[in-house]
């Protein structure tokens, strides 16, 4: 946002020069009325909003540059003034007339589609060159070059000021608790390395995972264990299972896949676990929505249990629950098709757990991480801290939701009431400080080299840190840029209702892939589809009866499946660098590998869920159908790595 003020020719040559540097900022303090909030880029023909203050009640309105009246109303305290929509830069700049002071609002303009190139010319990027820092860097740049009115030199600043660093500071988005337990977790890998509790784990589990089949079974069950957070789910399931699939030679890129599709497709259907309130609280914001739009149903919508709805959404959850279906399949069949397979044979006959050159999210490598020499490998080293780890998050999730619920709350709010992010540092603190003291006291380490051990495992996180951070930026540029907003423009009112489900999934997990965001798909979409499929199926006969209510509830779930489908395929989606942080794979070769398989899976679970059950197919025809046909086309297409014997 620029505001536009009076000053003196000096004053003008200053901020000219300083503008042309990209360095100039707005001027700060509030006047009696005053813009409070503007975006900094406005798409055409599509609605943004802005704030005004005012110290008295007041009328305001809001002009183009031609004087045609956008909006007009009357302003009290703060205020926000919502659906303003221009269609060109023509109509910039706009002026806030209010109570006889006239405040001008000058945003960069541009092309709706332009919001859509960020994360494109990035994803792409990073596929073709299999290159993220880089491809994620120029992403954000080019975002940055609309915020900075397509100045090249001042969106480079921009990188840095207004993306990196605010999004590294972003408590409410647990942006610096997931680096620093992040960073903690991987500093206790360190000291389970280094005092041999990893190689004894490796060993311990050798009578049982003995081939690669019993090695991915192994990592698929270790995440069906690890239920109630992704990020947990994540980092402990491939911290612990890399070890044991580097022995049979399994390739980390399906080490990532593993834990990649056990992590969020779990834990958003598990009623116990952190995603819950928060899909729950959108639920219940979408009925309300709807119930204001549609009084004749108020009563009906108002009265709807959300927790209730959302049990009901889960059997429609067809690409979450196709997904854990499917890792299973792969596992236990020991068949792959596309870049997987070929990464499978290549691990599988010696020629590397990684492509040659890759780029590991995790520095696997590190001399750091080798156990000191002469130390007895025993798995308890290692079994402790991971085992503290989850009972503290445990405790702490039930802890603190209890705390928010209070004491007589269900067991399902009391998790959706939970504080996962400070939980998560808790565990992966005290996981910290089990290993130390378990090494100090059994005299394999003293403090100082427990302390260098954990420093070690934090520096080998640092690659995927630097990706994780630029991937949120570019998240932050998109929600700048109003991508989110652009494609959910999308859903258009004279869909046939039978269609809402397959289109309501295909728009978030365009929305999720673009932004690398999950929950801020979810939190868009979810207000926005119930009031609209409520108005278009209309649910004369009342609200749960209505044959219509399975359109709802497919509706519902294909906007959370959809966030899910599109955050799998995305290489800007922080779980998806977490996974490949947590496995040591490269990052884009993670992405290639799983790609396939999301887009199959996603591709069945539309045609036969969301438009079968739409059109009347029922729920467990389309679920078993779904199995089969996946069943069916590994069958034909996929290949076996024949590899039975210990490695």
């Amino acid at each position: 946002m620029r505001l536009l003020q009076p000053c003196s020719p000096i004053a003008l040559l200053t901020a000219s020069l300083l503008g042309a540097l990209g360095l100039a900022s707005a001027p700060a303090g509030l006047t009696a009325q005053t813009v409070t909030d503007a975006p900094s880029v406005v798409l055409g023909g599509v609605p943004f909003t802005v704030s005004v203050s005012t110290d008295e009640d007041a009328p305001y309105v809001v002009r183009n540059r031609t004087g045609e009246v956008l909006a007009e109303g009357m302003a009290s305290g703060e205020t926000t003034i919502e659906d303003l929509v221009i269609d060109g830069g023509s109509d910039l700049p706009l002026t806030v007339t209010m109570d006889g002071a006239n405040l001008q609002i000058d945003p960069t303009y541009t092309a709706a589609w332009f919001s859509l190139t960020p994360p494109l010319i990035a994803i792409a990027l990073a596929l073709l060159l299999r290159e993220a820092v880089a491809a994620l860097f120029v992403g954000v740049w080019i975002g940055a070059l609309a915020i900075a009115g397509f100045n090249p030199l001042a969106a480079l600043w921009r990188v840095i000021d207004t993306f990196v660093v605010p999004t590294l500071g972003d408590l409410d988005g647990g942006h610096p608790q997931i680096v620093v337990f992040s960073l903690l977790l991987g500093g206790m890998v360190g000291i389970m390395s280094r005092n041999g509790g990893t190689l004894g784990i490796v060993e311990a589990a050798t009578p049982f995972a003995s081939t690669r089949k019993r090695g991915q079974i192994a990592t698929w069950l270790a995440g069906m264990a690890i239920f109630f957070d992704d990020y947990a789910n994540t980092l402990i399931v491939g911290n612990t299972m890399r070890s044991i699939t580097d022995r049979l030679r399994i390739s980390r890129e399906k080490l990532a896949y593993l834990v990649d599709s056990t992590a969020a497709p779990l834990a958003a259907i598990v009623p116990l676990s952190t995603w819950v309130g928060y899909e729950i609280s959108l639920i219940a914001d979408g009925l309300r929505i709807a119930a204001e739009q549609n009084p004749a149903m108020a009563e009906a919508l108002l009265a709807a249990n959300p927790f209730t709805v959302f049990i009901e959404t889960i059997p429609y959850r067809f690409y979450p629950l196709l997904a854990l279906y499917f890792a299973a399949l792969i596992a236990f069949s020991k068949r792959d098709f596309g870049p997987m397979a070929a990464a499978e044979q290549r691990a599988a006959s010696g020629g590397g757990l990684f492509r040659p050159g890759a780029q590991l999210a995790m520095a696997t490598e590190s001399e750091s991480l080798d156990a000191k020499p002469g130390t007895e490998a025993r798995w308890w080293n290692a079994g402790i801290p991971v085992l503290t780890v989850i009972i503290v998050v445990l405790g702490g999730l039930y802890a603190t939701g209890r705390a928010g619920a209070g004491p007589d709350a269900p067991l399902s709010e009391v998790f959706g009431a939970s504080d996962p992010f400070a939980t998560l540092l808790w565990g992966s603190l005290a996981g910290c400080v089990v290993a130390i003291v378990l090494s100090a006291g059994q005299r394999i380490l003293t403090v100082g080299e427990g302390v260098d051990a954990m420093i070690g495992g934090m520096r080998a996180m640092m690659t995927a840190i630097v990706i994780l951070v630029l991937a949120w930026s570019l998240g932050l540029v998109t929600e700048e840029l109003g991508t989110s907003e652009y494609l959910a423009q999308l859903l258009n009112e004279r869909l046939p209702l039978e269609l809402l489900p397959v289109v309501v999934f295909a728009t978030a997990a365009a929305m999720s892939f673009a932004t690398g965001t999950s929950w801020g798909t979810m939190a868009i979409l979810l207000p926005v589809v119930i009031p609209l499929t409520v108005a278009l199926g209309g649910y004369e006969s009342g609200f749960a009866q209505s044959a219509d209510y399975s359109i709802l509830l497919g509706t519902i779930s294909s906007v959370l499946a959809g966030a899910i489908f599109g955050d799998h395929c995305s290489p800007i989606s922080d779980t998806t660098v977490l996974s490949s942080m947590a496995s040591g794979c490269d990052h884009v070769d993670h992405v290639r590998t799983q790609l396939p398989y999301a887009l199959l899976v996603g591709i069945v679970g539309m045609v036969l869920g969301d438009l079968g059950t739409a059109y009347g197919l029922p729920i467990w025809v389309a679920l078993g159908g779904g199995a089969a046909l996946l069943f069916v086309f590994l069958r034909l297409a996929g290949t076996s790595v024949e590899d039975e014997t210990p490695v």
